[in-house]
């Protein structure tokens, strides 16, 4: 080895000397008329060259000296390696969340309104570059393929090329649909993160509208979700936003929630890494919802919705939409996101903040909040004990009271937080809570 390295060394130096005699000879040479420029560009050129063959000869031994170690192993000589440096207390994640590119992956299929979607994409986006729209389109519906085709360059349109029906079990033959979008889904995902190879990306159904500050909203929550490891989404959606039962003057609260909302939401790539290999033949989003998936992980959600469904017609067959779904207030005002500090959301600092002013917030009764009762009050709890009185309590108010693997829509540590009449009230169990049953779905 050490023969090797003295080897290259020589080389080096009689390199370095040949060009050096080279260089004085030509200086000591006369110069005819008219010559003199010539010498100089060639005494320049040899120079450079010279430079660029050391710069070579230095390589080659820093090459030798990395894999001397290999060397010495293979013949029985024992290197000390240097000990390695001391791990960083940073999380393992280089991205930086200021020039990350975010996608726009929209889900498509028979519905030609996928214009009204895009629009609202195009109009909104600050940056083409920095926020791309990806539509992945499965059914093979021709008119959906020419509204998309129709924005040439603006969008990318790919194609889900499996459009076979998929075997399902007797009594699933009515939700076929449902195994196709989970088979979209698993493909459009993995063109996302495996093919295209992006780091995140924000995924939005065709019938949706976006608000004026969708992209404002994911651009300045990303940083959360690279830092803090007990999120795994944000998501642009309230499922108790019916403009009634929001507060529309602060549009800038955000909450986490143990739900999985959906219907407009960003993952990232090692969340597509985890779930890839286990992905659900259909219902997906639900499949989502269980524990086995969450594990124990939150959501950030707005208080306003930056998003809206105008989709009645679908798989679901209109299901929540007449009662819930087409009442969602869809924010207005633009709130300057990536100006304020988000940190509250944090797991830590949250549960600091949020806990105790739920439960220092004055219990009453839900006939007293029907009937518009104690005002003075202020903001109010809404204690339940069980499935049936959180269901009761729910049904009462105007909230969804479907559960989820024993969580409810919008709620943190079984927590919903909405507007009644004016007032904020926070539909809570007791303080001693322990935990979601499962068994309450």
């Amino acid at each position: 080895m050490l023969k090797k390295s003295s080897l290259v060394l020589w080389g080096a130096a009689l390199f370095i000397a040949w060009n050096g005699l080279l260089l004085l000879f030509l200086w000591s040479r006369p110069a005819s008329p008219g010559e003199g420029d010539r010498l100089t560009a060639e005494v320049i050129r040899l120079a450079q060259d010279a430079e660029t063959e050391l710069e070579r000869q230095k390589e080659l031994l820093r090459q030798i000296h990395r894999y001397s170690g290999l060397w010495g192993q293979r013949r029985g000589v024992r290197i000390t390696p240097k000990p390695p440096p001391p791990p960083s207390p940073a999380p393992p994640r280089l991205t930086d969340p200021a020039t990350t590119v975010l996608p726009v992956l929209v889900m498509a299929c028979d519905r030609s309104t996928v214009r009204r979607c895009l629009d609202k994409l195009l109009r909104y986006r600050p940056s083409a570059q920095r926020f791309p729209v990806i539509v992945s389109q499965d059914c093979g519906h021709a008119e959906t393929a020419r509204v998309i085709a129709s924005y040439g360059d603006a969008v990318a349109h790919i194609r889900q090329p499996d459009l076979s029906d998929i075997p399902v079990p007797a009594e699933h033959r009515k939700f076929q649909g449902y195994y196709k979008i989970a088979r979209h889904y698993r493909w459009a995902l993995g063109q996302v993160f495996r093919t295209f190879r992006y780091r995140a990306a924000i995924v939005v159904e065709d019938d949706l509208e976006v608000a004026p500050d969708f992209f404002e909203y994911f651009q300045a929550a990303f940083p959360l979700l690279l830092a803090d490891r007990s999120l795994w989404c944000i998501s642009a959606w309230n499922d108790n936003g019916k403009e009634q039962m929001v507060d529309v003057g602060q549009a800038e609260l955000l909450y986490r929630t143990d739900f999985f909302p959906g219907l407009g939401w960003l993952l990232l790539a090692e969340l597509w890494d985890e779930l890839e290999p286990k992905w659900p033949r259909a219902f997906w989003d639900d499949w989502m919802r269980q524990p086995e998936q969450r594990r124990d992980r939150s959501c950030i959600r707005p208080e306003v919705s930056r998003t809206m469904t105008f989709g009645r017609k679908g798989v679901s067959h209109g299901q929540f939409f007449d009662q819930y779904l087409k009442f969602i207030k869809l924010n207005d005002r633009f709130v300057p996101f990536t100006q304020l500090d988000l940190s509250y959301l944090k797991k830590e600092e949250y549960e600091r903040s949020f806990l105790p002013k739920v439960y220092a917030a004055p219990e009453v009764r839900v006939e007293e909040l029907q009937g518009n009762r104690r005002r003075e009050l202020g903001t109010v709890r809404l204690q339940y004990s069980g499935r049936d009185s959180f269901k009761a309590f729910a049904k009462a108010l105007g909230l969804m009271d479907d559960l989820k693997s024993g969580v409810p829509r919008a709620g943190y540590h079984g927590i919903v937080s909405f507007v009644y009449r004016g007032r904020r009230v926070y539909l809570a169990p007791p303080s001693d809570w322990t935990g979601y049953d499962p068994s309450w779905s």
